[in-house]
């Protein structure tokens, strides 16, 4: 039971032991939910790789913090150096109590870092997408990290198709402008968005990941899409008190929900996202929906994680 699961996940993360019976009391009241989180972990590798450098033991262990105070069911990942450093990952939350029985991994032309998916429940399906490229400046280029696609069977009644993706950086290249390349992995992503329902128009569908940009460019408002095919910004905030306050009715309300340190900038914005189809909106819980505050988060990677809940009940 899910909740049970969190309950006692965030027992452990304080030192406390709940006995039996006060964690059957528990359990009544979200046992028909899901949590899902997105994160970068940056550069989680056990071998050095290029300029890459191995992820050091006190940067792991704040990765597991953080993701310790999501005490999510689906983990979207990015920036996992291979099956090892997954593997590596997954038995350290196992040790704080967040066991994953399931997982996929997809490597795309990066074979440095990737994209990843841990699931408490069964992934009944698995489309990896690694041979798209696009053309920019009359050259081609495959898409970097490829997009995961995998369904998860929450339950009898309930199932839900997850899209992980890591569009290109915002670091300059020579060879094209990487804006234009974020631009064209958006537009082939957007086709997979699209696709996941095609046949199926009651599919409960989620894209998380490192978008690399803010929601007023070119490719996240792409992704977004408009009039009847637009997905829902879930816009995950910190629960720090804030009540939500907006002087104007057109833009998001004034909460802290930032998620990625740029140092080259000395800039926080907000470039990780979690978009819903409009199936899946109905079932969003909206309270329960946020990014954690860990001290020293930075030590783990230069993002932090944001988390949604699911009814796990198709409305």
């Amino acid at each position: 039971m899910e909740v049970l699961w969190r309950w006692r996940t965030k027992a452990r993360a304080f030192g406390l032991v709940l006995s039996g019976s006060v964690m059957l009391g528990l359990t009544a009241s979200a046992a028909d939910r899901v949590r899902l989180a997105s994160y970068n972990v940056e550069n989680y590798l056990l071998t050095a790789a290029g300029t890459r450098e191995v992820k050091s033991e006190a940067a792991r262990e704040k990765v597991v913090e953080s993701l310790r105070a999501c005490a999510a069911d689906l983990l979207a990942l990015q920036e996992v150096g291979g099956e090892d450093a997954l593997q590596d990952l997954r038995r350290r939350l196992g040790r704080v109590g967040l066991d994953y029985a399931h997982h996929e991994l997809v490597r795309g032309a990066d074979t440095n870092i990737q994209v990843a998916l841990l699931s408490r429940w069964p992934i009944t399906r698995r489309q990896p997408h690694v041979h798209d490229s696009y053309l920019v400046s009359g050259r081609r280029f495959r898409v970097s990290r490829g997009f995961l696609e995998a369904e998860v069977k929450v339950s009898s009644g309930y199932s839900l198709t997850v899209l992980v993706a890591h569009l290109k950086s915002r670091r300059a290249m020579a060879e094209a402008d990487e804006a234009e390349m974020r631009k064209q992995e958006a537009l082939l992503l957007r086709k997979k968005m699209e696709a996941c329902t095609a046949g199926q128009p009651r599919a409960n569908v989620v894209l998380l990941g490192d978008l690399n940009d803010t929601k007023d460019t070119e490719p996240v408002r792409i992704l977004i899409g408009r009039g009847g095919a637009q997905w829902t910004d879930a816009r995950p905030a910190e629960r720090n008190g804030d009540t939500g306050f907006s002087p104007n009715p057109r833009w998001q309300p004034r909460t802290v929900s930032w998620t990625h340190y740029y140092g080259v900038e000395d800039s926080y914005s907000r470039v990780d996202y979690i978009l819903l189809h409009p199936n899946t909106v109905r079932e969003w819980v909206r309270a329960e929906s946020f990014i954690p505050v860990v001290p020293d988060w930075g030590r783990g990677s230069d993002h932090r994680p944001v988390v949604v809940t699911l009814e796990a009940k198709d409305r």
